[in-house]
């Protein structure tokens, strides 16, 4: 860690990342100086102490609120004596350094099937074209495929106006509900082919009617083995649809993904696409428009894009897991 040099010099203007305008020179200069004779010049060890307040949950000190702010933050310090004084601008300059946001938070699910690992690594090993340690041939395919669903037709109740010099587009907030669909949809990882249908609800026989479609068709009729990466959804889930599936299709072969690992299942890159290109913002004057839009993108998409570059392998899997392996052990370590 690094002193601030920023504090010290009256009406020195800073980037954001905490890069400063005054010369090499006088830097030299504060360098050899003490670190608290020089105003507002503060030590590292009281840097390292903010920026692991900064990693801290509020909770954990006590304060009643869920996130830091940069104020937050000042007056903590200040409170639990780590500093004086100190501004927010400071702390925000400390923390761009390292690119802590303790404002800002994601939702994640943690990983709990036991067999993660297992199954996970089945998956990758496909986009790879690997199968049980043995390089898939010709006329092996691999499938990903869900649904997609609650896909509303929402009928604004005032016309949606195009943008304009330096105005957007504006899209009325009231809307009539005109109905929703589930979109089904197949890809094949390697030939970048997409299969999709709308359905009213998801379900045992609407999934039944897109792997119709998929196997009724060539190659996928007459191929080898055809490989269906799926998740544990109600209309495919567990060794009762692994027996229904195969003893219609011979040739298919259905692979779960682990419980809550839907982001190793390439279908669900297409379906973000379709959320931020063909769903947002949501104006449409009926489901049968929906529908029309969403097969006609599909067509689109599949007729301009190549397969995926897919660089997540089993190495990657394994350093992840054990991340959280030793998150666990500190969390345990300290309850």
């Amino acid at each position: 860690m690094t002193r601030s040099p920023e504090a010290s010099i009256p009406g020195e203007k800073s980037c954001p990342s905490g890069a400063s305008a005054f010369s090499k020179n006088a830097w030299r200069v504060l360098r050899i100086m003490p670190a608290r004779v020089v105003p507002g010049l503060f030590p590292p060890e009281v840097v390292v102490a903010v920026k692991a307040l900064a990693c801290e949950l509020p909770a954990c000190t006590g304060r009643p609120f869920s996130r830091w702010s940069i104020n937050d933050l000042a007056g903590e310090a200040q409170r639990a004596g780590l500093v004086a004084t100190i501004s927010g601008s400071t702390i925000w300059r400390w923390l761009d350094a390292d690119a802590i946001r303790p404002w800002t938070h994601r939702s994640w699910i943690f990983p709990r099937d036991p067999d993660f690992a297992t199954k996970a690594g089945r998956m990758l090993d496909l986009y790879e074209r690997v199968w049980d340690g043995q390089p898939l041939t010709a006329a092996d395919y691999v499938i990903s495929a869900d649904e997609k669903t609650s896909i509303q037709a929402r009928r604004r109740c005032h016309a949606t106006t195009p943008p304009g010099p330096h105005q957007p587009m504006r899209v009325e907030h009231e809307y009539e509900r005109k109905g929703a669909w589930a979109y089904l949809a197949a890809l094949d990882v390697h030939r970048a082919c997409l299969f999709g249908r709308c359905e009213r609800k998801t379900g045992i026989k609407p999934f039944g009617r897109l792997v119709r479609q998929v196997m009724g068709v060539a190659p996928y009729r007459e191929a080898h083995r055809v490989f269906w990466i799926v998740d544990n959804g109600s209309s495919h889930r567990g060794p009762r649809s692994v027996e229904r599936l195969q003893r219609r299709y011979p040739n298919l072969v259905l692979i779960h993904g682990p419980v809550h690992a839907s982001w190793l299942n390439q279908i669900e890159i297409y379906f973000s696409i379709v959320q931020r290109k063909v769903v947002t913002p949501n104006d449409f004057t009926s489901l049968a428009a929906v529908a029309d839009r969403l097969l006609a993108f599909q067509r689109y998409y599949e007729a301009l894009v190549r397969p995926f570059e897919w660089t997540y392998t089993r190495r990657d899997l394994a350093a992840f897991l054990e991340k959280l392996d030793r998150h666990s052990r500190r969390q345990q370590e300290a309850a």
